[in-house]
């Protein structure tokens, strides 16, 4: 039997960022355009979407003819060389490339749904994506609007866009919702993924879009709407161009409507709308808004999307983790579903996991797993050596949970009792350089410039809140400002229109819930303990170990450090821009920070 081996080289964002193109090619110059490919068999070169262990990229996996798999992480260029020496002798030194038995565990401890088909097929090539159990809907018994529906309702499955509404009872009230004859009504896949730190759900669309389509088709199906859109930030240019293949691919299939062999069942069709990339977006109906060719604001609700959604017509949203989790639940069952997590938070979650953090990537885990164990078994614990203080949950609209509440089970509720949120799951890990007074504030910045502007409550409220968190950190801050801050924020969240102004708070209430005295020592001592407060850091010379060598006069970019060769040198305060660079460059331990 002739020998074929398959390389599938990790090129999602975070692989191409890596150098995973060249590794691609210098597999292909070696195995495809060569003779190099005959003496080991037939061998082809294929992209595939991050794997998840971001932290190891470049990453190939090396499939055989009997199927077995091999990881290689960290690849360069010399591992062609040492993979052709294996594959053409059986000896060689390709296997320091080879992933090590703990990552590899880490990977596949638990069952991974929404990542399933990331980093193991080819996500430009449909008949990958079938070879793996895609698109079989269609072989599905569950052939009727309501027996489709009550397996989603069995599943538990709730909205991973961060609010976590019950998907059966969303496409239930879309299935109810009568039209007249030739009316659209449109299922709509919120990726629009704008949190700092996610990116759960550009590295679904990059590594498995067709599992999104077969998920928007099966909602499609059960709903009886005729036509799906997918919301997509532009700024995820990879994801467009997998998104287009795919929907071409289907179309050609005959699964999506307009392709040449779709038979006249298959009338429900998916298009792209490119996003500017407003953080507001998120919100459904200030989605529904940017699709219309609107500014993307909130509207009130009644009527809701699925009353009245795109353009009037019937409409849910549910965001790419949702989508990519429903054909999994059609073919295993919705009871298979339910039985991983824990009561009321049912199947897993996928989580960014950013941050001084030993091992970024994503992780997807069963929910009920405690946010210990995702930030030191699977994250690795600090990058820097230095002891983890919090982590941000939910972006701007979640909140920084100290390390005493790491044994918290992620869940829907355990999150929200903390004050956080699950959000669409980016978790930032923060180790004791951070200041949490600055994290409030650098949260709340971003929350006031994506603020549409629509309601007082959050384009002034936030805005004061802002000025005084700055204040704060300027050294400027006034007793009592804490209190006023904790004013605002009530009243933002009694008063903000949509989600994002009554979510906006979080990180500031948060903060000043578990680190209040870090607020104190801010505005009473007018110090920060992280050193990352500009205006309360002071940099001076010891003179005791000061030997002139002039190297920090030479290198401070303000000309702030004086003093004669060979003798003690001072700094002038009033220049000093509390860069650091004085202390960076000094071999004798003589510049001290304050």
């Amino acid at each position: 039997m002739e020998n074929k081996i398959r390389f599938l080289v990790g090129m999602g964002s975070c692989g191409i960022a890596a150098g995973a193109e060249r590794i691609k090619e210098l597999l292909e110059e070696k195995f495809e355009h060569s003779n190099t490919a005959a003496a080991v068999g037939t061998v082809t070169i294929e992209p595939s979407g991050c794997l998840g262990c971001c932290y190891l990229e470049p990453v190939v996996t090396m499939i055989d003819s009997s199927g077995n798999k091999s990881i290689f992480v960290a690849v360069d260029s010399n591992f062609v060389v040492e993979i052709e020496k294996q594959l053409k002798t059986g000896q060689s030194e390709v296997d320091k490339y080879r992933i090590s038995d703990s990552d590899l565990f880490l990977l596949y401890k638990y069952p991974r749904i929404a990542l399933k088909d990331c980093g193991n097929i080819n996500p430009e090539s449909i008949d990958d994506y079938i070879a793996t159990g895609g698109y079989s809907f269609q072989n599905s018994k569950l052939k009727t609007q309501n027996s489709i529906i009550d397996e989603i309702e069995k599943s538990g499955l709730r909205g991973r866009g961060g609010a976590g509404f019950p998907t059966a009872l969303k496409w239930k009230a879309l299935k109810n919702q009568q039209v007249k004859k030739g009316d659209k009504k449109y299922i709509i896949c919120n990726a629009d993924e704008g949190d700092p730190g996610a990116f759960m759900d550009r590295s679904i669309l990059e590594g498995a879009p067709h599992a999104v389509l077969e998920g928007m088709l099966i909602a499609g199906l059960a709903t009886g709407a005729s036509e799906g859109i997918i919301y997509v930030r532009a700024e995820y240019p990879l994801a467009i161009k997998r998104l287009e293949i795919a929907i071409s691919q289907a179309q050609e299939k005959g699964l999506l409507g307009r392709g040449e062999h779709c038979s006249s069942e298959n009338k429900f069709n998916i298009r792209l709308k490119a996003g500017a990339g407003a953080f507001v977006c998120g919100e459904e109906t200030a989605l529904i808004a940017s699709l219309e060719g609107e500014r993307g604001e909130p509207r009130l609700k009644p009527p809701f999307p699925f009353e009245k959604g795109y353009f009037n017509a019937p409409s849910i949203i549910n965001n790419v983790e949702t989508f990519a989790m429903v054909p999994w639940i059609i073919k295993n069952g919705g009871e298979a579903f339910s039985k991983i997590g824990v009561e009321g938070a049912a199947g897993t979650k996928v989580f960014a996991l950013t941050g001084k953090v030993k091992k970024g990537g994503l992780v997807e885990v069963p929910l009920g797993t405690t946010v210990k164990e995702v930030i030191e078994e699977f994250g690795g614990g600090s990058k820097s050596g230095k002891e983890v203080v919090a982590v941000q949950l939910g972006g701007p609209s979640g909140g920084s949970i100290p390390k005493a509440l790491f044994d918290t089970p992620i869940t829907y509720s355990d999150l929200a009792a903390t004050g956080a949120i699950m959000g669409s799951g980016g978790m930032v890990v923060m180790d004791e350089d951070a200041c949490m007074v600055d994290m409030a504030r650098f949260f709340l910045d971003f929350t006031v410039k994506e603020s549409c502007g629509k309601c007082v409550s959050c384009r002034v409220g936030t805005k004061r809140m802002l000025e005084i968190l700055e204040q704060i950190v300027d050294g400027k801050g006034e007793k009592g400002d804490d209190e006023k801050l904790l004013e605002l924020a009530e009243d933002i969240k009694a008063g903000a229109l949509c989600g994002l102004g009554q979510t906006a708070p979080n990180p500031v209430l948060t903060a000043l819930k578990y680190f209040r005295e870090e607020f104190i020592e801010h505005i009473e001592g007018k110090s920060c303990r992280a050193g990352v407060c500009k205006n309360m850091i002071k940099y001076e010379i010891d003179n005791t170990k000061c030997v002139g060598c002039t190297v920090c006069a030479i290198k401070c970019p303000t000309k702030a450090i004086h003093g004669v060769k060979k003798e003690t040198h001072t700094i002038s305060q009033d220049k000093c821009i509390k860069c650091g660079i004085c202390k960076k460059v000094c071999k004798f331990g003589a510049v001290d920070k304050f």
